[in-house]
This record gives C-alpha cells, structure tokens and sequence, in this order.
C-alpha cells in the first residue's frame, strides 16, 4: 500500500501522461485511467460503448513496485499478467511509464 505522498506523486505523473496521451477533443470515445491496488498499478485504456452505455476497458499494463523497483507486467487474452523481461526493473516510476509508452514490440500497444 502506497503512503499519501507516494499515490499523490504518481497520480500527478499519470495524469499529466494522460493529459498528453489522449488529445481532448477524444474524450469522448476513447479515455484513459488507472487505478491503485496494494503496491500495484495498472494503466487501462477505456473506449466508447458500440451499445450501451458500458465503456469497454482494456488493460494496457501493470506497474508493480517490488524490493523498491517497478516492474513492469503485460496481460494477456486469457486476462494473466507476464512480467516484461526486456524491460529491467527500475526505481524510477517515470522511466518505466515512458518505456511501455514507446512500445515497439507490440505488446502494450497492440
């Protein structure tokens, strides 16, 4: 569980990311968002419903601060997190944020 200091930083990260990442003019049919579990957090990217009014949410990745270095985890179809293995676990949150942003494998940014 994140101390207040520590989840206040990483939300204004993750939301200065956001306000970046999705133009404003598509908040309406695509968002992003992110929520805090334990030492966990996972970044979700959410689409307008085709029927409805559900949103559709997909999980882009998850940040898990283990031994005071973030790793970072991809989900797969059958909803199981991997652990990226070429992306090395480091302490600082904003450098892992930019590498699955930059993703060239595919994986996040499918």
């Amino acid at each position: 569980m994140f101390d207040e200091f520590t989840k206040k930083r990483l939300e204004n990260i993750l939301q200065e990311y956001i306000e970046k990442k999705i133009p404003k003019h598509l908040n309406n049919q695509i968002r992003m968002v992110y929520k805090f579990r334990g030492n966990n957090v996972t970044l979700i990217e959410e689409r307008e419903p085709y029927i409805g009014t559900e949103w559709t949410q997909f999980d882009i990745a998850q940040f898990r601060l283990e031994s005071n270095e973030w790793k970072v985890y991809w989900r797969d179809s059958k909803d199981k997190w991997h652990w990226v293995d070429h992306i090395e676990p480091d302490s600082n949150f904003e450098k892992q944020l930019q590498l699955v942003d930059k993703d060239n494998t595919g994986v996040f940014w499918g």
